[in-house]
Order: C-alpha cells, then sequence, then structure tokens
C-alpha cells in the first residue's frame, strides 16, 4: 500500500484516470458496434453514416491516449474495406 502522500495522490488519480478511459473506450465500442451492426444487416449506406461517426471518436481516444494511432487506424481501414465488400 501507498505510505507517501505523493504516493497516495497517484493512486488516487490513477484509479479516475482509469475510469474515465474504461468509458472513453467503451464509448468507442460502441460507435464501432453500430459500424459492423451496419454490416452484418447488409445496409451500406448506413455502415458508411456509421463510420463516418465513429472515426472522429477513434481518433478523439487516440489523443486521449486510449488507442494508439495504428490501432486506430488498422481499425478503420478494416471497418472500411468491409463496407467496401457490401457492394
Amino acid at each position: 500500500m501507498a505510505n507517501t502522500t505523493s504516493a497516495k495522490k497517484r493512486v488516487r488519480r490513477d484509479a479516475r484516470k482509469t475510469d474515465i478511459n474504461a468509458s472513453r473506450r467503451s464509448r468507442i465500442r460502441t460507435f464501432i458496434k453500430k459500424v459492423e451492426a451496419a454490416i452484418d444487416a447488409g445496409d451500406k449506406d448506413g455502415a458508411s453514416a456509421a463510420l463516418k461517426a465513429a472515426q472522429p471518436e477513434l481518433m478523439r481516444g487516440v489523443t486521449r491516449g486510449v488507442y494508439k494511432k495504428n490501432t486506430a487506424s488498422r481499425k478503420i481501414s478494416r471497418l472500411s474495406q468491409q463496407i467496401k465488400a457490401i457492394g
């Protein structure tokens, strides 16, 4: 257990950041699931619109440090490939 005042503060701050990052990650996953649901339904226009909404969320996750840049780019690329394959 943390003994010093600064170490106790780090524990509190880490717990708060963990909750915030989990919330952000969950929000991004929800956007991705909407895209995947539209892809599964075969709705190309809906999937494109959902991807257009998901891209800024993914990149916002990158700037906030939730995802790495290449991870977000890979996810966007794979989703767009799947959308392209629908048509």
